[in-house]
């Protein structure tokens, strides 16, 4: 089975720092199976990782692409594509 993939626009207004990429980690690590985020043409990392989340440097607006492999990796993609669309740093 193929590996799944999805580009999205990443919503906070503050980029993907701690409270949405801790969000994001948490939600990648929770979906069971291996999922990893790209910004640009840059090097994946791995979307369960704070810190690799946090690494990509990713602002409001930027595009990342997810990667997900395994069963359920659609429903996987559509839930952490939504969270990094949302503006989380909205109070």
């Amino acid at each position: 089975m193929a590996a799944e993939s999805r580009t999205v626009r990443i919503g906070s207004s503050h980029g993907l720092h701690a409270r949405p990429a801790k969000l994001f980690a948490q939600a990648a690590r929770d979906a069971g199976i291996p999922v990893t985020v790209a910004k640009g043409s840059g090097a994946p990392v791995n979307a369960a990782s704070i810190l690799g989340v946090i690494s990509l440097g990713a602002e409001q607006g930027d595009y990342v692409t997810l990667t997900a492999d395994g069963d359920g990796a659609e429903s996987v993609l559509d839930a952490l594509a939504e969270l990094l669309s949302t503006d989380h740093d909205e109070e």
